[in-house]
């Protein structure tokens, strides 16, 4: 006997008992996204890693970050 369990692509829905969240949504998730980051599909997958940009040391005491953004780059 198969059972199907619909694939929670609209996210994490807290404040009810786990048997009354509504379908498409998870009671419980982490680092998951329901859309493939490169080829736009529906599917469930992990958050891509991140992996260090510069091997170069960013801020000190004596220099303090006091910004960050977000930069995406294309190979």
């Amino acid at each position: 006997m198969a059972i199907e369990i619909p694939l929670p692509i609209r996210g994490v829905f807290r404040g009810f008992s786990v048997d009354k969240v509504p379908a498409e949504f998870s009671d419980d998730m982490n680092n998951v996204r329901p859309i493939d980051s490169l080829e736009k599909h529906l599917r469930l997958g992990k958050h891509p890693g991140l992996k260090k940009w510069s091997a170069t040391q960013i801020g000190s005491a004596e220099n303090p970050v006091v910004a960050m953004a977000t930069v995406s780059s294309v190979v």
